[in-house]
């Protein structure tokens, strides 16, 4: 006779596949669909949205969840059995509280909004997308009512991506970090050491077969996973065994690929690192958006901007990119970390690219509540950009239009990214402890650092909380000080 915890196995599967059937979608509308397809997509997205959302939620669910929490409470359930069904429980008990409804308004209204920011940011035309943003943010207004929330109405969004931070958490974290690095990148942009650019033109071509050689030397697995191209590089997961990253070029610039994918195939390992037969149960899937981050941080960063990486790499470039014979590591190093302050966040420096995420988390909380309208966004970009980085976007585009976010409704999102780049110096200082990191890289041996991520972070799922998993592994809680550290000692030494 078939247990308890094995109909909710089978239950779970069934959900994961149909999450992953939207991820198809989704992966698809960012990398193959036509305009026109937009609004069949954004309904199929609605209808998936509201058949998995109304299968976990429904009585039976509920039922199974409850009698599987009473056996997990008599011992009768493995450790691991246990802490699935009470990490369901606790999603349970969330999802019930947003009507099939909201699910499926919500679902098409950024399959919508997706599309409006598209066409807005290549019009340079914000009214285009104003009304789907305004929407969107009567959406999240909403959802936070529905959870629920204590303190900040932000809070209540910021648990989808990061459970356990609050508002005050990230306040107390952000009032050291911000003067840090206004500080910093004042310091070392008025230091103004010179370097020669490396300039030319490198063929697409070229690009694409460095960077998925790249990729894969670092161990992204491209046979359970591909690399394509999107205006906004992303990573979707539909399992362990199929993972997608893509990423973006720029013939003038090959930093601009390389250090996308970089970032995404740190994304990808991630993935590709979850225990593949938990698939669906909350120990195969990632502990939260800023511990994810925390691997793409830590791959682009710590080693892909790391003077070993480069030690490694220059010679390869050499073969395939004329520009570069003769380049003189030192002199790399500078343009590859150059600091300067810059309109677009994805395209920003180590020093001023949290700065960025600041800012968008100061407008998110005063568009919560009230204190900011969407129409007067562009201008509050504005002036926000000139006091938190020091620039003022000329266009549009270049300033509120740059970040596809918004448009999926991830509000509350933003700040995981600063979280994951705090949580990757925390890690990578631990590793750099464990492991001879310089010589292995210079090297151009990344396994060991690759396993050791794994085993310490990837294949516990959502074991522990981020906070909870940093901790274990680095013996502290987020903190931003290895961040800081990290920052000076390599500005110094440029």
């Amino acid at each position: 006779m078939q247990t308890n915890y094995e109909t909710l196995t089978e239950a779970v599967k069934e959900l994961a596949i149909i999450g992953s059937i939207g991820n198809v979608l989704g992966w698809d509308m960012h990398v193959n669909l036509p305009p026109k397809g937009n609004m069949l997509r954004a309904q199929q997205g609605s209808y998936l949205a509201g058949v998995g959302h109304k299968k976990f939620t429904g009585k039976e669910m509920g039922v199974l969840l409850a009698a599987l929490c009473i056996e997990a409470d008599a011992g009768n359930l493995t450790e691991d059995q246990a802490l699935n069904v009470r990490k369901l429980r606790q999603d349970y008990e969330k999802a019930t509280k947003l009507p099939t409804a909201f699910v499926e308004e919500k679902s098409e209204a950024t399959s919508l909004a997706n599309q409006a920011w598209v066409e807005a940011r290549m019009a340079n035309d914000f009214s285009k997308f104003q009304p789907h943003l305004e929407k969107i943010v009567e959406l999240c207004r909403r959802e936070a009512d529905l959870f629920g929330y204590q303190g900040h109405p932000y809070n209540a969004l910021l648990q989808l991506y990061e459970p356990g931070m609050t508002v005050e958490k990230l306040d107390s974290v952000f009032i050291q970090l911000r003067p840090f690095l206004s500080v910093l990148a004042d310091w070392v942009i008025a230091d103004g050491k010179k370097h020669r650019p490396v300039e030319g033109k490198f063929p697409l071509e070229k690009q694409r077969e460095l960077v998925k050689k790249v990729s894969a030397l670092l161990g992204f697995d491209f046979t359970a996973g591909r690399l394509d191209i999107s205006p906004h590089p992303f990573t979707v997961s539909f399992s362990p065994n199929d993972v997608r990253i893509t990423t973006r070029y720029s013939e003038k610039n090959l930093l601009y690929a390389l250090t996308s994918t970089i970032h995404e195939t740190g994304h990808g390992l991630y993935e590709q690192g979850l225990p593949a037969d938990q698939l669906g149960m909350p120990l195969g899937e990632a502990c939260s958006l800023g511990l994810h981050e925390s691997q793409s941080r830590l791959w682009e960063n710590h080693v892909g901007r790391s003077a070993e990486f480069w030690q490694f790499m220059l010679p390869a470039l050499a073969e395939s990119f004329p520009e570069f014979r003769g380049v003189k590591l030192k002199n790399w190093m500078r343009q590859a970390n150059r600091v300067e302050r810059s309109l677009i966040r994805t395209e920003a420096d180590e020093v001023t690219y949290n700065l960025h995420i600041i800012l968008r988390y100061e407008i998110e909380k005063g568009i919560l509540e009230g204190k900011i309208q969407v129409k007067d966004l562009p201008e509050v970009w504005n002036s926000k950009m000139q006091e938190y980085v020091g620039v003022t976007p000329d266009t549009n585009a270049n300033g509120v239009l740059q970040d596809v976010h918004w448009s999926m409704g991830s509000m509350g999102y933003f700040p995981t990214y600063t979280l994951g780049t705090i949580y990757a110096a925390q890690l990578f200082a631990q590793a750099s402890k464990e492991l001879p990191l310089k010589e292995q890289v210079a090297a151009g041996q990344f396994h060991d650092l690759r396993e050791w991520l794994r085993e310490t972070v990837h294949r516990h799922g959502r074991k522990y909380s981020a906070d909870e998993l940093v901790e274990k592994v680095t013996g502290s809680p987020l903190n931003p000080r290895p961040l800081m550290d990290y920052l000076m000692a390599k500005y110094v030494a440029l």
